[in-house]
């Protein structure tokens, strides 16, 4: 567990938001949770399999992108707590949140449009760097908006059920996003399938540059929905204040045993930030790696028409969304770690399933459900666990937050590159060699990357989760 509140506010009672509260802020992510989906879902799949680009070149823009993300991370981490309180309506980290939302806005739908100007005879490396600026503005307003929200839980919440709580809520409607995308996608292919019949039927079930307009539309109503809910957030959520009136009975000089500042380079000393950090960054590989190659494998291991990427990902965050509102007992009943090592355990059979079957047919929907299920698992109780262990230290939190994406940002750029890269089809979008290549990605992906996080929870289990290095004595 993280480390106790401050001395000098030991007396205070823990703050508690209403509902309408909790809900505000949970859908502050909403925008980011929509692109996110299209991001590592339909990305590869549409640069490779309907612009036609190269799978090496597909995977090196959504490393730009993920290094992008990973490197502005920290920074906006460290400005959001290192800014003062200069808008007068809102904190430093709704203005960050804000300038991401605007980013992300005038972006995102580019990167899923046509290249303007580009022809039949547009070398491939030409159409990529035009896609470049738009990606590195989107993930800059990407990290923006997910820092500052993701920091604001231990300025709203200080009770350990309560931010176990709203991350379910947040994460909860990181599903009911997916949902919607994965709800629209179908929809939209199913509206471009509709008249056709016979023959063009069997040519439409293959996603091709015909399926240009869907994707375009997909992100345009994505930026749409988003910007609705993000502007319920800011009317909604307000962050809080350091500076507390004072009356008659105020202390006109703060207590002399209060504790001093924990300061972004005191974290780097700390081993229980890098423990969190490991454990964190394989659960984001696990969840954005399988999010990114499950349409993949639908397609081409598993032969399934295109209507399945849209489907089966639908059933994983259904699954995932009611998993989430069991978070908070679960974890009141047997705690973090144990919470987490279930939902290990889910994913882990996912993996061995996948494995051992070289055809699933229906059994397809029964593998997401626990995907999704573990998934959802393991995703909320590690946000948890970076909440407990910033605990009262606040003022550095989005430093905390930051470094932890960086990490997984970066990790998970350089682990789409590298599985790109050993595509055995290096002329077609897909040959014989592939078939077998996405099948042994997704049990990589979930499998492996899993006994790793397996690793990083002995640590915690082994030494539990407190600040050891820090002395508070010894600071000036």
């Amino acid at each position: 567990m993280g480390p106790g509140p401050p001395a000098a506010g030991a007396g205070a009672p823990p703050r508690s938001l209403s509902l309408a509260a909790r809900l505000s802020y949970a859908v502050g992510h909403f925008l980011n949770d929509l692109c996110a989906s299209m991001w590592f879902t339909y990305l590869l799949l549409y640069l490779h399999s309907v612009r036609a680009y190269s799978s090496r070149g597909a995977g090196l823009l959504l490393l730009l992108g993920q290094v992008a993300d990973g490197l502005c991370t920290p920074l906006v981490g460290y400005e959001a707590d290192r800014a003062a309180g200069r808008c007068v309506r809102c904190g430093p980290r709704k203005a960050w949140h804000l300038v991401g939302t605007i980013c992300v806005l005038l972006s995102f739908p580019f990167i899923f449009s046509p290249c303007l100007g580009c022809g039949a005879t547009t070398p491939e490396w030409a159409a990529l760097l035009y896609y470049g600026p738009f990606i590195v503005i989107f993930q800059f307003g990407w990290a923006a908006t997910q820092i500052s929200h993701l920091s604001l839980i231990p300025e709203l919440v200080t009770n350990d059920h309560e931010k176990v709580e709203l991350t379910a809520l947040r994460y909860a409607f990181t599903v009911v996003a997916n949902i919607t995308v994965y709800g629209t996608a179908w929809l939209l292919f199913h509206l471009q399938a509709s008249p056709h019949r016979g023959p063009i039927q069997d040519v439409s079930d293959q996603l091709g540059v015909q399926d240009v307009p869907v994707f375009r539309t997909l992100s345009l109503l994505v930026v749409g929905i988003g910007a609705v809910f993000s502007l319920l957030f800011h009317l909604g959520t307000r962050e809080g204040r350091q500076v507390e009136e004072l009356d008659e009975h105020s202390p006109l000089l703060a207590p002399a045993t209060a504790r001093p500042l924990l300061l972004w380079k005191h974290w780097l000393r700390e081993p229980a930030f890098y423990q969190v950090g490991l454990l964190y960054m394989s659960t984001r590989l696990i969840v954005n790696l399988s999010q990114t190659y499950i349409a993949m494998y639908l397609t081409y291991s598993l032969n399934l028409p295109k209507k399945f990427i849209a489907t089966i990902p639908l059933v994983m965050y259904l699954s995932g969304f009611f998993s989430s509102f069991l978070m908070k007992p679960v974890n009141k009943w047997i705690g973090r770690n144990m919470t987490y090592f279930v939902g290990l355990l889910v994913i882990l059979a996912f993996a061995a399933w996948v494995a051992l079957a070289d055809e699933m047919g229906v059994a397809v929907y029964a593998a997401a459900l626990l995907l999704g299920m573990g998934s959802a698992t393991i995703l909320v109780t590690s946000l948890a666990m970076t909440a407990d262990l910033i605990g009262p230290h606040t003022h550095s939190g989005a430093f905390v937050y930051g470094a932890m994406s960086f990490s997984d940002k970066v990790a998970n750029g350089l682990a789409v590159m590298v599985i790109q890269s050993l595509h055995p089809c290096s002329s077609e979008l897909c040959c014989r060699a592939c078939v077998g290549f996405y099948h042994w990605v997704m049990v990589a992906v979930t499998g492996g990357v899993g006994v790793a996080a397996t690793l990083s929870l002995c640590s915690l289990f082994i030494w539990p989760l407190r600040l050891r290095s820090w002395d508070p004595g010894a600071q000036s």
